[in-house]
């Protein structure tokens, strides 16, 4: 007998294989794209990876063997690829320590922001009232200050604590998280699960957590994303400042502000870290764009 097929099997059948959903936005990726997130794939496993991969200790001193240039200058040595500092130090064990402890702080100041937005958003749009206009008074507030300064004096009068540190560059950028969270959640409210689930008793608690926070995940996750470079370039700013990480730990920032005062003799110092830095960020910024782009088409297209 031979077997019966419908016109809605027809395309199955002629493709031949079926059909991979989520290769579709790979296949759109810009080239770009691609290499940032190789780079940030890169920048991750570096992090993960630091203890596992670093050929020196990252305080250990060789005056014998000090500003040493990198492998592809002349006078380079290959036991230090990177060259060494002013103090003998390998200049390639700096780095990936300086990467994952930047990166670290990075993504938990970050996180740290988004809690804190999402939920004074979702506590806006829920309460609507006097509480409502507090949190966007704050909100406002916190966008009109000049936040580099008021680091500078919450560090220089509370010292510079790692975990202060940290904390404080965890207030950066949630007023804009939780813009995007109240305005997400205040639609969301309006849809037909939400209002089914208010309908069956479920708590503020439940509907926000259970339901609204799941759906509008993506987006909120985009403007993480879009957060964390500005969190690394604060932190490292602050680090090149003197008022961020501290020795013995090593950062991008203090790397590139150890060694200032030999860019004449040793630029190499001063333009790798640096260029670490650029490239980490500009990549996720990327990736954050098109990600945005992306939400902003599929949302369309719903």
């Amino acid at each position: 007998m031979r077997e019966m097929t419908t016109a809605d099997e027809q395309p199955i059948r002629r493709s031949g294989r079926p059909h991979l959903a989520w290769a579709r936005p790979l296949r759109a990726c810009p080239p770009f794209v691609l290499v940032a997130l190789c780079w940030i794939v890169l920048m991750a496993a570096v992090a993960l990876l630091a203890d596992a991969i670093t050929p020196f200790s990252i305080t250990a001193t060789d005056l014998r063997a000090r500003l040493l240039p990198p492998v592809f200058i002349e006078g380079g040595n290959w036991k230090h690829l990177l060259g060494t500092d002013q103090l003998g130090r390998d200049t390639l064990s700096r780095l990936i320590s300086s990467i994952r402890t930047s990166m670290t702080i990075g993504v938990i100041s970050t996180f740290i922001a988004a809690v804190i937005g999402i939920a004074l958003g979702f506590l806006a749009a829920h309460t609507r009232g006097r509480l409502e206009q507090v949190i966007l008074m704050l909100i406002d507030a916190q966008a009109a200050m000049p936040f580099m300064i008021v680091a500078l004096a919450v560090l220089a009068f509370f010292g510079n604590s790692l975990v202060l540190f940290t904390c404080l560059l965890g207030f950066f950028g949630w007023e804009r998280i939780a813009r995007l969270a109240r305005g997400l959640a205040l639609s969301a409210s309006e849809q037909g699960y939400t209002i089914a689930v208010r309908d069956l008793g479920g708590s503020p608690l439940r509907v926000y957590g259970l339901h609204i926070l799941p759906n509008v995940a993506s987006s909120l996750i985009v403007a993480m994303t879009l957060n964390l470079p500005e969190v690394i370039l604060l932190e490292t700013s602050l680090s090149f400042l003197g008022l961020g990480v501290q020795p013995p730990l090593s950062s991008l920032g203090n790397m590139v502000s150890a060694a200032r005062d030999f860019m004449e003799r040793a630029p190499w110092l001063v333009l790798i870290p640096s260029i670490v830095i650029m490239l980490t960020a500009l990549s996720i910024s990327l990736v954050g764009d098109w990600l945005r782009d992306q939400s902003s088409l599929s949302g369309g297209q719903r």
